[in-house]
């Protein structure tokens, strides 16, 4: 799958060390897998059920990627592992390529329900079943691309970073209570530096409220669509209750309803059907920067303060970060100014000779007419000689804004019969009495047009701007080292995929009574073995026992029920 990988996103994909997963871990898939398949036969869409046969993926063991990509190539998806969470606009860009974005992590065994962070119960078994109705897998390829184009501010990449570092400590076993309190805290601060709705925040919120946590159909008996509800233990079932509110979906409503990725969702929506997402998400998409430009796509690009790219009328794209922008009277912009290491292309192909390394320093450029009406890039070339532009001569231009321009013209750039670039030696941009460009900062380039069109979150020529990204080689790194409870847990395994064995069985309790007093999950896997092979045995009765007491606990009671529900085909199993 790597080579069909677009180079900007190859700097996000990592391996799945899938040797490194351990016995304890596929068990966790192993439940969750067990739990869902059990009580989503009836209540998920049918594509989710039809999908995960389709898909290929074992109830009983991890999935390997590569396995996942043959299974989803028939139906023009892929998948590539990811590292944790990733920005945004990388998340939306893999998907609008027919990439779905695995996480390389599974979660604990204390966060067996739900997670926060990204794993790839969640990724895997949670999207990639659904995406094999065609309408569905049609809408998420639509909600990648806007979601791809959507800006963010400033304050929301800090709470992402912030984000990104609470889920990592809560993930890692050796994390103390401190350290994840203290994650927290910088997380609500940053959090609450956020204001107002960004593009990335709208679209993040439909995302959630439909492919994260959609209900589809009947309004008074929805089926369940949201990989997050998918691949919930816990949610799953809580979700079709009456504790939670159920409203129809609409994309506004869906954008002014924030969400708590730590907690259960109070609320959520239904939709009528697919092909009601796509026409809606369609119609959000019409009003963002990447399709409607403007001045106020570069207040986005500057408000975002990372990298982006603006193109003109005329073709000329601009890449780097935007930092200042002039307006007229009437508010529209007249002047843009990136600041760092800036970069033109056209149609996505940097220009020779105007990489990083010629514009190291930031970028300035006038937007509009010219003050007599004249629209510049569509002059030809013996037009622009009525203008006194002409290539080894002295030009001088006034804008409508009130920039001038003046220099000798040193070349002159044409891209389809269109002038896009107007190099000029000697040259002085003023406004006024500002200067914007003096003749002893060097040679300027004019870029040419009277409107910007579109304004995006990423680089217009990635390779170009970064360099080319190196793929990832595949990991064939010698298995983990076994902890004592690891070791139990493949020996179960072995009885359940090899032989059983009663000595061997009584030998492992043996060791689970003595060492593992709270150790639920492996009692329930013996317990499904012995109800198998011996379900009237002293054993099976006995771990009946520590389960009942193990039950009393909160943290472990419905964890419990619902496990021997699995195990005994029915509902409700007392212990």
């Amino acid at each position: 799958m790597n080579h069909t990988i677009p180079s900007h996103l190859r700097q996000f994909v990592a391996e799945q060390h899938y040797h490194l997963y351990t016995p304890t871990n596929h068990a966790v898939w192993r439940y969750v897998m067990r739990q869902n398949h059990h009580f989503l036969e009836d209540t998920a869409h049918e594509a989710f059920t039809e999908g995960l046969k389709a898909s290929g993926i074992n109830i009983h063991e991890i999935p390997k990627v590569s396995d996942m990509n043959r299974h989803l190539a028939k139906i023009g998806w892929g998948a590539a592992i990811v590292d944790g969470l990733i920005p945004g606009t990388a998340f939306f860009d893999f998907q609008a390529h027919g990439i779905l974005p695995i996480a390389t992590d599974i979660r604990q065994k204390s966060n067996i329900e739900y997670t926060p962070a990204p794993d790839i119960l969640h990724e895997a078994a949670g999207h990639a079943p659904i995406l094999f109705d065609e309408t569905y897998s049609r809408f998420v390829k639509i909600i990648g691309n806007i979601g791809a184009n959507a800006f963010a501010t400033e304050e929301e990449h800090e709470a992402f970073e912030a984000t990104r570092h609470l889920s990592i400590v809560m993930e890692d076993p050796s994390s103390t209570l401190e350290e994840i309190e203290e994650a927290k805290q910088v997380l609500v601060r940053k959090q609450e530096a956020v204001s107002g709705l960004s593009e990335a925040e709208q679209i993040s919120r439909i995302f959630w409220w439909t492919v994260e946590f959609g209900l589809i159909g009947d309004f008074h008996q929805p089926k369940i669509f949201g990989a997050g509800l998918l691949s919930s233990v816990g949610e799953s079932k809580h979700c079709l209750s009456n504790k939670v509110i159920k409203r129809a979906f609409t994309i506004e409503d869906a954008i002014h309803t924030s969400y708590d990725v730590t907690s259960m969702q109070t609320q959520l929506f239904v939709c009528e059907s697919f092909e009601q997402l796509i026409e809606e998400v369609e119609k959000f998409g019409e009003n963002m920067a990447f399709r409607k430009g403007g001045t106020e796509a570069l207040d986005k690009a500057i408000r975002s303060n990372q990298l982006a790219h603006i193109e003109y009328n005329s073709g000329l794209q601009v890449t780097g970060t935007f930092k200042e922008v002039i307006k007229n009277e009437q508010g529209e912009a007249i002047y843009v100014k990136t600041v760092g290491p800036t970069s033109l292309s056209i149609q996505n192909e940097q220009l020779d000779h105007h990489g990083t390394d010629h514009h190291a320093d930031g970028f300035g450029a006038p937007i509009g007419i010219l003050q007599d009406g004249t629209i510049l890039e569509n002059q030809s070339e013996a037009a622009l000689r009525k203008h006194g532009i002409e290539i080894n001569k002295m030009m001088e231009i006034t804008f409508d804004g009130g920039i001038e321009v003046s220099g000798h013209v040193k070349n002159l750039v044409f891209h389809h019969q269109r002038l896009v670039l107007i190099t000029i030696d000697e040259c002085l941009v003023t406004l006024g009495e500002d200067i914007l460009f003096h003749p002893s900062w060097g040679t300027y380039d004019l870029a040419v047009g009277s409107a910007i069109v579109s304004a995006r979150p990423h680089a217009a020529d990635y390779d170009a701007f970064f360099g080319d990204t190196p793929l990832i080689d595949e990991d064939d790194g010698e298995s983990a080292d076994l902890i004592p409870l690891d070791s139990l847990f493949r020996e179960v395994r072995e009885l359940r995929e090899v032989a059983f064995s009663t000595d061997l069985t009584h030998s492992i309790v043996g060791k689970l009574k003595e060492d593992f007093p709270e150790e639920w999950l492996l009692r329930l896997e013996i317990i499904e073995l012995l109800q198998i092979h011996e379900p009237e045995s002293q054993l099976k009765e006995d771990l009946l026992k520590d389960l009942y007491v193990l039950s009393k606990q909160d943290r472990f009671a419905r964890l419990i029920q619902n496990g021997l529900d699995v195990i005994f085909g029915k509902k409700g199993v007392t212990v």
